[in-house]
């Protein structure tokens, strides 16, 4: 059976951490900020855990990370 090959898109997008979790940014952050308070603003940049209902599934995708 050949190798399993990463899913490039999302390990372009997505970290894997020493846990097995994975990082990811933001949504909602490229555009209409105006709409939006300076709390979310702030509260948007950086990097976030994602959520654990679908880390399975990202997981698997970059599984030869």
């Amino acid at each position: 059976m050949p190798k399993m090959k990463t899913h490039r898109a999302s390990a372009k997008r997505f970290n894997k951490t020493a846990n097995g979790g994975l990082k990811s940014a933001s949504a909602y952050t490229s555009h209409r900020f105006h709409g939006k308070t300076k709390k979310q603003r702030r509260q948007l940049r950086g990097t976030r855990m994602m959520d654990s209902t679908t880390v399975k599934t990202y997981a698997k995708m970059l599984s030869t990370l």
